[in-house]
């Protein structure tokens, strides 16, 4: 399987340039690609990055954050924010999801990501949604991390950037291995979820995580 992944990851075009080459034609000059991470966690926050690319400064070996191993994401994301024009990122909490729903929940850390640089964009590229409530005018594009560089740049940022968020978190909230499955839903943290129940940073509302509040909550009330 490690064979066959490896030569996939050889085999992926490289996503390139060429709507940010022809939005610099069109005149547009500041353009930001964006893109999340952690959206189907059951713990942790969604972390949203937004990534001004310096166009003349080609980042090789950028992909989907997806397709990278850990240590080729952490080298990518130093050199993308050494060389780009401005990057930032937008955190919505795992209370936030509770309250708004995965999906605004999203659109929100995309939107904090973009108020975030500090240069302004003229057009922002995003993967599959479109950012609501933002006066800039945008383009979404299916599996824009796969073909769309500021994009796949965007991507890698907040991957990394909820890794490390995760990783730390772990020392927090010991017994989940937050630091191995990064609040997603591994055979190891649903056996830890069993055994100790939801934490504070456990989004309630996911089913997985649900189920397991009210098995608790009826062993309590036999005991």
């Amino acid at each position: 399987m490690a064979k066959e992944s490896n030569s996939k990851r050889k085999r992926q075009k490289a996503p390139g340039l060429e709507e940010e080459h022809r939005l610099i034609k069109n005149g547009f000059k500041n353009i930001a690609g964006l893109d999340e991470a952690g959206r189907g966690a059951l713990s942790g926050p969604i972390v949203a990055a937004a990534c001004i690319l310096n166009h003349n400064k080609r980042l090789y070996k950028i992909r989907d954050s997806k397709l990278l191993g850990p240590n080729k994401r952490e080298t990518l994301a130093k050199k993308i924010k050494q060389e780009a024009k401005a990057h930032s990122f937008g955190i919505v909490e795992n209370s936030e999801i509770e309250k708004f729903g995965l999906h605004k929940a999203g659109l929100l850390a995309l939107k904090r990501a973009v108020e975030k640089l500090k240069i302004k964009p003229d057009f922002i590229l995003v993967d599959y949604y479109k950012v609501p409530d933002i006066p800039i005018s945008q383009k979404s594009i299916i599996k824009g991390d796969s073909v769309c560089a500021s994009i796949a740049a965007a991507s890698i940022l907040a991957k990394v950037f909820r890794d490390n968020l995760m990783s730390r978190l772990a020392k927090r909230y010991p017994g989940y291995f937050f630091e191995e499955n990064k609040g997603y839903g591994t055979k190891k943290h649903l056996e830890a979820l069993k055994k100790l129940g939801p934490c504070k940073i456990h989004r309630r509302n996911f089913g997985p995580v649900r189920k397991i509040k009210k098995l608790k909550g009826k062993s309590k009330n036999h005991n």
